[in-house]
């Protein structure tokens, strides 16, 4: 692993998707060695050493989509992808393999766009699991109190105890 250059956006609250006005979502760039034999072993075991559990290997939907009561993230290990934050409005983010993505509880998510050999690994804090939200009238305000109770994760998926994660949404909490 190496130190990754680091990109966070703040997704509000659009009036469909809750997304998550305090916790910016984060993207870190090659964190992993794209070309590192079996790169999906080395991310779900780095995951997995960092307490970020219930991992899984696919891709990003191709709808929008939120998760009330997790954080979610996502380690690139092979291709590329566009994926929109924040429901039809939200803001795009294009990553490729080596790349992680850590998503707020609340954030709305949906491929736009991938190449044919597109995969991810996605893992949860430990103690979370996700629930599947659309953006339907009928979710809130009942998903709103849900994210609000989502616990901040102990550790950084990649980096652990001494991870950016920590540091970003910790200092996002006290503003």
């Amino acid at each position: 692993m190496v130190k990754p250059g680091i990109q966070t956006l703040q997704i509000p609250d659009d009036g469909i998707f809750p997304n998550n006005n305090t916790l910016p979502l984060i993207l870190m760039q090659l964190v992993f060695d794209p070309t590192a034999k079996n790169l999906v072993r080395a991310i779900e075991k780095t995951f997995h050493a960092n307490a970020w559990g219930r991992s899984w290997r696919n891709g990003i939907y191709n709808f929008h989509h939120y998760h009330s009561t997790a954080h979610e993230v996502l380690g690139l290990y092979a291709g590329r992808v566009k994926a929109q934050f924040g429901g039809p409005d939200g803001q795009m983010v294009s990553a490729e393999a080596g790349d992680v993505i850590i998503i707020p509880a609340g954030v709305s998510h949906k491929n736009i766009e991938q190449s044919s050999d597109f995969r991810c690994v996605g893992a949860y804090p430990g103690g979370q699991s996700p629930d599947m939200q659309y953006g339907r009238p009928d979710e809130r305000p009942q998903v709103d109190q849900n994210i609000g109770s989502v616990p901040f994760p102990k550790t950084d998926p990649v980096f652990g105890e001494d991870g950016p994660l920590l540091e970003i949404w910790g200092k996002a909490l006290k503003t």
